[in-house]
This record gives C-alpha cells, structure tokens and sequence, in this order.
C-alpha cells in the first residue's frame, strides 16, 4: 500500500488510480478494524488522528479532485466521511524520498509525465499534509538501490 504524501497533480494514469484504490482498501480497514491489514505502516498517521474516518476521507477526497481534473470517473460516493479540515505533518525527509521513489516510477513507465515534473526539486504535498522539517517516516521501508544501480532501475520491495 502506498499513500502517497505528494500532490497528486504529479501523478501519472497508474499512480492516480493505484492511489485511489488503495485509499478506498485504508478507508476499509480504519473504518471496520480487524479487516484487512490494520497495522499496516502507513496507515498510522491516519490511525493516530482524533478522526481517522474523516482523515482518510479529505485524504481520499484530494485524489477524486484530481481525477475530476484529469476527466476520469471516480465514484466519490464510495468516500464515507469527510470534512476532519485539518491537515497531517509530513516530515521533509519522508516527501523528499516519495518524490525520488515516484520519479523513478514515472522514469520507466511514463516518460512523458516524469519529462513535465523531473525539474521539480521539492515537490508539493498532497493537500491533507504539511510539511514540516524531520527525516525519513519512520514506519517507511527504505529501499535503497542494489550496488551500481541508479535508483531508477531500484528493484520494488512491496512498496
């Protein structure tokens, strides 16, 4: 599961989709705990909130925004609860590494977004998060390339 802490406008077809899908499946798990993988690590940060329902609703929200945008077709009625209003730390560390783990994403299958966004050095965050000065998440698992590798061609990990 992957909850992106970018702005989703970054995002190619495959990311934007994945994203919302994945959302919906946290949305499942913080709504009826004990289904699904509730101590998955990033879903702590929403878990952590006074309102994980509504978290990970303006969360879900901000990715059916952008699909509106783009001109897909997201069913924003399988969003369950909305309006927590309130915005999630995200430490620097932690978007600077999405943003280097996406553009290596967007490098091999869709090289035409990572064209339009591989100048952007810092990257904006989605809008359910503020940045904050801090390092990488520590609930995040790193992968680092393999010895001789540049980070595009960094094997997956399940992340």
């Amino acid at each position: 599961m992957r909850l992106w802490s970018v702005h989703p406008k970054y995002f190619d077809r495959q990311a934007l989709t994945a994203c919302w899908r994945e959302g919906l499946l946290a949305q499942a798990v913080i709504s009826e705990p004990g289904r699904g993988y509730s101590r998955h690590p990033q879903l702590r940060r929403f878990q952590a909130t006074v309102e994980p329902r509504a978290t990970i609703g303006d969360y879900l929200s901000a990715i059916v925004d952008e699909a509106d945008a783009r001109g897909y077709r997201f069913a924003r009625d399988k969003i369950r609860v909305a309006g927590h209003g309130r915005t999630l730390p995200v430490n620097d560390g932690q978007l600077a590494y999405e943003w280097a783990h996406l553009l290596a994403k967007l490098e091999r299958r869709s090289p035409s977004v990572w064209e339009r966004w591989r100048e952007v050095q810092i990257p904006e965050p989605h809008p359910s998060f503020t940045v904050v000065s801090g390092p990488i998440a520590e609930w995040e698992r790193v992968v680092t390339p393999a010895p001789g590798r540049s980070s595009t061609g960094q094997q997956e990990a399940g992340i």
